[in-house]
C-alpha cells in the first residue's frame, strides 16, 4: 500500500532517499519509532509527505477528466443531451472552485488532516458510487459531491507541505505537487476508456474510485509527518486585519489576477491550438495535435525544473518574467511564420517548458507572500483563478475564431502571458511594502 503511494516521487530524483540529519532526528523521533518496523530503508520525512500528498493531488484531477470517456455511456444508458453530460463536468469544476476559499479557512483554524481524509473519502467515494447510478439526477449529485470533496485538494495540500517541508526543498515539493496533478490529468482519458473496454462503465468508476481508499489509509498511518504551517508567536499577539481584509489586499488580489491570467493564456493554447495551426499554417489534424502534445508534455518537465531552480536562488520573480517573456515570443514566431511540422513541435516544446518552469517560482512568490498560518485560505482564494481563468479562457479566443482571424489568437495568447506579468510584478511589489501579518480569527 505505501509502495504505491510512492511511486510518484520514486519516479524522479526529486525526493532523495537519504538519511535524516541529527535536527530531523529530534524533530521526527516519534514518528520514527512507529514506521521503522515497515521500511527496510530509511525515506526522509519529505519523501513521504510528497508521496502521499502527490499521490492525492493525481487523484484529484484524475476524477476530473475520467468523466469524458464516459460521456457515449452514459448517453446512451440515461438518454441525455450533450449539454446535459457537459453540465456534469460544470457542477464538479464550479464545486471544486467555489468551496476552495471556505475550505481554506476552516484548514486555517482546525488544521488540514481531517479536512484531507473528509474531502479525500467524499470525493472518491462519489466516485465510486456512480458506477451504481441508475439516472442521470443521480450522476449530477455525485459530481457535484465529488467536485466539493475535491475542493479541499490545493488548501490542505499546500498547508502540509508548507509546514512539512524544509525550506530548502519546498520548491521541488511544489513542483513535484503540480507535476503529479498534470500527470493524472494526462492519464486520465487512455487509461479510462482502456477500463471501459475490460470492465464497461460502471466497473470502471467502481475501481477507480475505490482507488482513493488505500490513499486515505496512508495518509491516517502516515499522519505524524503531515504537518500544517503554524503562525508565529509574534504574529499571533501582533494586532492583526481580518481574514476577509487578508485575501482583499492588492498582492492577494494581484496575484490572483496573476494565476487567472495564466490559466486563460494556457487554456486558449489547449483549446485552440489545433484548429489555428490547420486553419493558418496548413497543418494537418494530426500533425496540430502532435503539436499540442509537444506544448503539453514540455509544460508538465517545465514544472521539474522550475522546482529545482525554485530552491537554488531566491530570483524567483526575475525567473519567471524572463520565462514568460520568452515562450510569449515563441508563440508570436508560431502565429506569424510558418515553420516545418518538426520545427513547429520543437517550437511549442520549448515554448511549454519555458511556461511550466515559471509555475513552481509562481506558488513559492505566493507562499513567501503569505503570513504564517494563513497558507490555506490563500491558496484556496488565489488558486481559484485557475478554475476562473480556464472556464474564460474559451470566450475570446472563440471570438476570433468566429470572426476569422485565427491568425491573432496567439498574439492574444501572448498578450495575456505579458499581461500576467504585470500582476505578478506589482503584488510582489506590494508584498515587499506591505508586512502581511496573520489575520485575526
Amino acid at each position: 500500500m505505501q509502495a504505491a503511494s510512492l511511486v510518484i516521487a520514486a519516479a524522479f530524483q526529486y525526493v532523495s532517499v537519504r538519511r535524516f540529519s541529527a535536527a530531523q532526528e529530534e524533530r521526527f523521533a516519534p514518528e520514527r519509532r512507529f514506521s521503522d518496523f515497515d521500511m527496510a530503508i530509511t525515506l526522509s520525512p519529505s519523501t513521504r509527505v510528497n508521496a502521499v500528498i502527490g499521490t492525492g493531488h493525481f487523484l484529484s484531477h484524475y476524477y476530473q477528466l475520467c468523466l469524458p470517456p464516459m460521456f457515449l455511456a452514459w448517453q446512451s444508458a440515461f438518454g441525455v443531451s450533450f449539454a446535459e453530460l457537459g453540465l456534469s463536468m460544470a457542477l464538479m469544476s464550479c464545486a471544486t472552485g467555489l468551496l476552495q476559499t471556505p475550505v481554506g479557512f476552516l484548514v486555517d483554524r482546525y488544521g488540514a488532516r481531517r479536512f484531507l481524509v473528509g474531502g479525500t473519502l467524499l470525493m472518491t467515494l462519489s466516485i465510486a458510487a456512480l458506477g451504481f447510478a441508475t439516472a442521470y439526477w443521480q450522476v449530477l449529485l455525485l459530481c457535484l459531491l465529488s467536485g466539493t470533496g475535491n475542493s479541499v485538494i490545493h488548501p490542505t495540500d499546500y498547508a502540509i507541505l508548507s509546514g512539512s517541508v524544509e525550506r530548502s526543498r519546498m520548491g521541488r515539493s511544489f513542483a513535484l505537487h503540480t507535476f503529479s496533478g498534470n500527470l493524472g490529468s494526462m492519464l486520465a482519458p487512455p487509461v479510462t476508456a482502456g477500463l471501459m473496454l475490460l470492465a464497461g462503465w460502471r466497473g470502471t468508476l467502481l475501481v477507480v474510485g475505490l482507488l482513493g481508499i488505500p490513499l486515505v489509509l496512508v495518509i491516517l498511518w502516515q499522519s505524524a509527518i503531515l504537518r500544517e504551517q503554524v503562525r508565529s508567536r509574534e504574529s499571533a499577539h501582533a494586532p492583526t486585519p481580518s481574514a476577509r481584509r487578508l485575501l482583499l489586499t492588492p498582492p492577494m488580489l494581484l496575484f490572483f489576477g496573476f494565476f487567472m491570467l495564466t490559466a486563460v493564456a494556457t487554456g486558449g493554447i489547449q483549446s485552440w491550438l489545433i484548429p489555428v495551426l490547420h486553419a493558418v499554417h496548413g497543418l494537418s489534424l494530426s500533425a496540430a495535435s502532435i503539436a499540442l502534445t509537444s506544448f503539453l508534455t514540455g509544460a508538465t518537465g517545465g514544472v521539474l525544473l522550475g522546482g529545482w531552480f525554485a530552491d537554488r536562488s531566491d530570483r524567483h520573480l526575475a525567473f519567471s518574467v524572463i520565462l514568460t517573456i520568452a515562450a510569449a515570443a515563441l508563440l508570436l514566431l508560431v502565429a506569424f511564420e510558418s515553420m516545418a511540422d518538426a520545427a513547429t513541435f520543437g517550437v511549442m516544446f520549448t515554448a511549454g517548458l519555458l511556461i511550466g518552469a515559471s509555475r513552481t517560482p509562481r506558488d513559492m512568490m505566493l507562499k513567501d507572500a503569505s503570513p504564517p498560518g494563513e497558507i490555506g485560505k490563500v491558496f484556496g482564494f488565489v488558486s481559484a483563478g485557475l478554475p476562473l481563468g480556464g472556464a474564460l479562457a474559451p470566450v475570446p479566443f472563440g471570438y476570433l475564431m468566429d470572426k476569422g482571424r485565427p491568425d491573432l489568437v496567439l498574439v492574444l495568447v501572448a498578450l495575456v502571458l505579458l499581461a500576467s506579468l504585470l500582476c505578478v510584478g506589482t503584488a510582489r511589489a506590494a508584498a515587499g511594502r506591505e508586512a502581511l501579518p496573520a489575520p485575526a480569527e
